[in-house]
């Protein structure tokens, strides 16, 4: 008898653990591909405007790659939407991961800095085309209630790659150069890509036959409150985007950081991030969700701010805290944008809200390359300013009944 109890006791206890994450399969699954192809991409990702500087490209070709990045980005969201309502969520995620590789093997074997553009087409299907999936997955599989936790276990498992992989790849890039660095970590992120084709294949979700509809009436499907939200979405994802990609140039260029120590730094933010998504979650979900919204948002407006005044160690830690803080309200924000998708074109909504947001925001990155050529403080200074603005927008705009 006291071993029946004490299995029940054991069974309970999982359940509700189980139960407060939201670990449902399906969400587990993506959640795990995502930590897979993370684990990958973190090796490389973030030093990849130095792999460009190191194959000949100038600081505002860098800022260009990263505007074409932004521009795919907002280019890929609506198809992936759209495949991932008509095929299902399993078949869309292999397409995403067949394009991704090919992007990999481009990287890989490209001798000159312009293939990269072309590696670039390929490589974003997954960050790009997996998105509208990925969030369609956890709102075909968890109720509103348990959406914002869905999220965060997401989130979590997206970042727990960048915690350690910049590490590996700093140091992979410190032993053999930027360039073997580069490639060692891209030949990881192959095998791990096809170890993820294998996992999502056992994603099992009905199919639902959604009603054919196009872009416009998907737009008009909209409500004014997430139309609301797009426009201070818009904002601060153009601070991020005009600063993003000139971050590693700054710290190890300009402060004099080693790539290695900056791989450290990435590891502190994504630690922060972790750290603060559990309990923020679950206060958002009781409590409500906008001030979670406006603490990240003033997060992205803070973060390049500060890191032009990091003269010491401690002040360059600080900055990278603080842009680990910029994910306290991400799961809340996303929760909020699922809410108010209409379920029938769930993909497809997030499809546009995302290709909107990103193609509004394609020009920041080329601009702050432009900007950089003035002074390399410049950029960083304009994306504050314009992260403060957005910041405000949300808070005025997106009234709390709406956003809890």
């Amino acid at each position: 008898m006291d071993q029946s109890v004490e299995v029940n006791r054991l069974s309970n206890r999982r359940e509700r653990f189980i139960d407060y994450l939201s670990l449902e399969r399906n969400v587990s699954l993506a959640s795990l591909a995502v930590f897979l192809f993370g684990l990958g991409e973190e090796l490389w990702k973030k030093f990849l405007p130095k792999y460009l500087q190191a194959l000949g490209a100038s600081t505002p070709v860098i800022g260009l790659f990263g505007t074409v990045e932004d521009l795919l980005d907002a280019l890929y969201q609506y198809p992936g939407g759209w495949l991932a309502d008509r095929l299902g969520r399993r078949y869309a995620f292999v397409i995403f991961i067949v394009l991704a590789t090919i992007g990999y093997l481009i990287y890989l074997l490209s001798p000159w800095w312009p293939l990269l553009f072309l590696g670039l087409a390929f490589a974003m299907a997954w960050q790009s085309m997996a998105s509208p999936a990925i969030f369609a997955i956890i709102g075909d599989a968890l109720p509103p209630g348990r959406r914002t936790m869905g999220f965060t276990l997401q989130s979590i498992l997206k970042r727990v790659p960048a915690v350690v992989a910049p590490i590996v790849g700093g140091a992979l890039i410190a032993r053999l150069g930027i360039v073997s660095g580069i490639h060692w970590g891209l030949l990881i992120t192959l095998g791990l890509a096809a170890f993820t084709l294998l996992l999502v294949l056992k994603i099992n979700l009905t199919v639902q036959h959604s009603q054919a509809a196009s872009m416009r009436h998907v737009w008009q499907s909209f409500p004014g409150t997430l139309k609301r939200l797009l426009i201070s979405d818009v904002i601060i994802r153009t601070c991020e985007g005009m600063a993003g990609v000139l971050i590693v140039l700054y710290v190890t260029n300009i402060l004099g950081v080693s790539v290695a120590r900056f791989g450290w730094l990435v590891a502190i933010q994504m630690v922060t991030s972790i750290i603060v998504y559990i309990p923020a979650g679950k206060i958002a979900a009781r409590t409500g969700r906008k001030p979670f919204v406006i603490a990240t948002f003033l997060s992205f407006a803070l973060f390049p701010l500060t890191l032009i005044f990091a003269s010491t160690a401690g002040v360059l830690i600080l900055a990278f805290v603080i842009g680990g803080l910029r994910e306290v309200g991400e799961p809340a924000r996303k929760s909020m944008i699922l809410d108010f998708a209409r379920h029938d074109v769930r993909a497809r909504s997030i499809g546009l809200y995302y290709l909107v947001r990103s193609l509004s925001i394609t020009p920041a990155a080329a601009i702050g390359g432009l900007l950089w050529k003035l002074t390399p403080q410049l950029p960083f200074i304009t994306a504050g300013i314009i992260g403060i603005a957005g910041t405000i927008v949300f808070a005025l705009t997106v009234e709390e009944r709406y956003a809890s």
